[in-house]
């Protein structure tokens, strides 16, 4: 009831904005719905194509008109042309201008992108091992939930309370087993669904990775949702990648979409740091016999057609999925364990790869 009652508030603070042509924002028909989660308060203003610039200082008018009423939440207001994105996808073909260049997030040396082609697979488990592999290793490392639609690593690193906002409206990260943590999932109430368009979800991912105090990391994970959709296209468009990391099981059915990803990748000009084979295999801890559930090979398999580097198996193992759900990833907790070590030696393939990593 408290989050209605605020998004009635801010529509009410937007009929005091003026946009071009006359007329109050509360009242206009590109105006979304308000969505209001613990720490946050977001909504889109869709305009024609070419009208971007006439609606700029609607914008700011909005943002600071929801921020009196937004009860500290950070505000974040997208302004949007569908048809305009759309074209911009479309214009390096047709030899016209693409999309601007790739800018460098503040207080981030280098940022690595975990992706997979579909969901179910470990991807974010994988992440933030990874991530707590790299900080292992000596490096400042930070992770940001790109995943808006499902975000896991509230639940990963035992996450709890919203992050703070400054006095400046900058996020200040979460700080978990040494890493520095951002995700929209720490703003939301339990079981509270992201119900964002395209447009509004980019948005957000741009406020989540460029209006948070990263404080001078060597590495930024970002873990990426499944697929091949919008939020993935606006980060390689947005940010230059050091690489991304494609997850996958063994199995054809998810190895299909693995491939997918990785094309995806090839074409917008990110190089593939390697494919990792994800619940790879199991071992009986009563007999020691390995069994391959989901089948053996495939991944390995998959990078040798894309001539690109298999990282490595990690196993199907009881208690990465235990210290997982307790936020308490094994990399961290149990760091000379057989399953971190496989997660800390697909680090050191990467570094050993990539030693402009290293501070």
């Amino acid at each position: 009831m408290a989050n209605e009652l605020i998004a009635t508030a801010v529509r009410n603070a937007l009929a005091s904005v003026e946009i071009p042509g006359g007329g109050e924002l509360a009242g206009y028909g590109g105006l979304s719905e308000i969505i209001v989660t613990t720490g946050a308060v977001a909504f889109a203003i869709s305009v024609a194509p070419g009208m971007e610039a006439a609606f700029g200082p609607a914008r700011v008018a909005a943002q600071a008109a929801a921020e009196k009423v937004a009860e500290g939440r950070k505000v974040m207001v997208s302004l949007t042309s569908d048809r305009a994105q759309a074209a911009t996808g479309q214009a390096k073909a047709q030899g016209r201008p693409g999309p601007p260049p790739r800018e460098a997030v503040p207080g981030v040396r280098h940022i690595i992108a975990v992706g997979s082609g579909k969901g179910g697979v470990g991807k974010s488990t994988v992440a933030v091992n990874l991530a707590l592999g790299f900080a292992a290793e000596g490096l400042r490392t930070g992770i940001l939930d790109a995943d808006l639609y499902g975000p896991s690593i509230p639940k990963l690193l035992g996450l709890e309370g919203k992050p703070a906002v400054r006095d400046d409206g900058i996020f200040a990260p979460h700080e978990a087993y040494g890493l520095k943590a951002m995700s929209i999932g720490s703003m939301l109430t339990a079981n509270q669904a992201v119900v964002w368009r395209g447009p509004m979800a980019t948005s957000a991912l741009r406020q989540l990775l460029r209006e948070s105090d990263w404080g001078g990391l060597d590495v930024l994970v970002v873990d990426l949702p499944p697929g091949t959709g919008d939020i993935q296209i606006s980060l390689v468009q947005q940010v230059p990648l050091l690489g991304a990391v494609i997850v996958s099981t063994p199995q054809d059915l998810a190895l299909i979409d693995a491939k997918k990803a990785m094309d995806m990748l090839l074409r917008t000009d990110v190089p593939i740091l390697g494919l990792i084979e994800n619940m790879s295999y199991f071992v009986a801890p009563d007999t020691g016999e390995r069994y391959d559930i989901f089948g053996h090979g495939g991944a390995k398999a998959a990078a040798s057609t894309f001539d690109i580097p298999f990282l490595g198996e990690i196993p199907l193992v009881m208690s990465i999925r235990e210290s997982s759900d307790a936020g308490r990833p094994v990399v961290a907790t149990d760091p000379d364990g057989a399953e971190a070590q496989a997660f800390r030696a697909i680090v050191r393939a990467i570094l050993a790869a990539s030693p402009q990593l290293k501070p």
